[in-house]
């Protein structure tokens, strides 16, 4: 009897760098089973070293290398290149490579997926027009849609037209495996540590929790530390205010880093700043690393946290966050509580497999 051949998937992202979307990706590739699924990654410009981060040998990764602005170069290298890898399964991520699911159709992939995993600061909560437009001009091309969120499967319905029984809901999964909690009871008291992880840009809105962190230091008289983990163009802008501030001796910016368990292990306290999410894997990751969250109330967040794990609060009120984090800081009783819950929620509700079975299930029935 004959081995039925893996179904292949052929993945377009904007980029393979560090970030929540490539994350869940790299996570979806690493736990999918090799004789069922192959993989290919196209990035729509080029990747780093977080490409890496994929265990398995035999998946390949293809550059397009779309320059900004108007380089339609980019269909013809995009059509070449899936002639000649022949996928069954196109599958975009996001608004930027939603436009590759024409050249898909194109070149006749039979299988046609994109998924939307959040917003970025032109787009907050698919409030442009002519993105929504260009979503509705591709609509008719795609199979199915994946929505990470309930705000955006919301948006799918109601602001493109996409008909319930074309689209999914699949929220990420967190690897419990990797992020363990750490008995944080027994540190020296050298104060409180407050930490983020991501990717430092206007959406994610670091300046945010610069200026709670500040505010902070004078409403409280435990000692704090703050750690912000990650790369991007505010980078800068986070150490000079920091630094104007006179508050940099207790803050830790050390850029990008590989080693994020060892890195939430270090925290008490996990604050997420954003102005617009869809689902964040940080916060997921933060959970299950037995963290209390403080997070403003955008995107997926309420449908990953509980009232009994987390603070949420207005997107862009420092004064806000710095209270919410005040709360965490002063109540160690109630900062462990938490943390303990966040934990038992990610093993309940958010389960690495229960993310891959359903992709898994998505995939099969497009090639079915």
């Amino acid at each position: 009897m004959a081995v039925p051949k893996p179904i292949h998937v052929a993945h377009v992202v904007h980029a393979l760098k560090a970030g929540g979307l490539e994350n869940g990706l790299v996570n979806l590739i690493n736990h999918m089973p090799a004789e069922a699924f192959r993989h290919t990654v196209i990035c729509m410009t080029d990747y780093d070293d977080f490409a890496k981060r994929i265990r398995r040998p035999d998946v390949e990764i293809h550059c397009l290398h779309k320059q900004p602005g108007k380089d339609l170069g980019w269909y013809w290298r995009a059509g070449k290149l899936l002639r000649k890898i022949r996928p069954d399964i196109v599958h975009t991520r996001n608004l930027a490579t939603i436009e590759a699911q024409w050249v898909a159709f194109l070149v006749g992939v039979k299988g046609r997926v994109h998924g939307e995993h959040g917003w970025d600061m032109y787009d907050l909560g698919g409030s442009n027009a002519r993105y929504r437009t260009l979503r509705k001009l591709v609509k008719p091309f795609i199979h199915r849609f994946v929505a990470l969120s309930g705000e955006i499967e919301d948006y799918l319905v109601n602001g493109v037209g996409v008909v319930p029984e074309k689209l999914y809901r699949i929220c990420n999964g967190v690897d419990v495996s990797r992020f363990q909690p750490v008995d944080r009871s027994s540190r020296p008291e050298a104060g409180v540590v407050i930490g983020t992880i991501g990717r430092m840009q206007a959406v994610k809105d670091p300046l945010n929790l610069v200026e709670a962190y500040i505010q902070l230091r004078g409403m409280t008289e435990i000692p704090i530390r703050l750690h912000m983990i990650g790369d991007g163009p505010l980078h800068g802008d986070v150490v000079q205010r920091l630094e104007q501030a006179g508050v940099m001796a207790d803050c830790w910016i050390p850029g990008h880093r590989e080693d994020t368990p060892a890195c939430f292990e270090a925290m008490d306290i996990f604050a997420l700043p954003s102005r617009a999410e869809g689902i964040s894997n940080t916060i997921l990751e933060a959970m299950a690393a037995g963290l209390p969250v403080v997070a403003t109330a955008v995107g997926g967040n309420a449908e990953l946290v509980s009232a009994e794990t987390a603070q949420l609060v207005a997107a862009g009120d420092s004064t806000a966050l710095a209270r919410g984090l005040q709360y965490f800081v002063e109540q160690g009783q109630a900062r462990a509580g938490a943390g303990a819950q966040a934990r038992q929620r990610c093993l309940e509700q958010f389960s690495l497999e229960a993310m891959v079975a359903r992709y898994e299930a998505l995939y099969r029935s497009l090639v079915a």
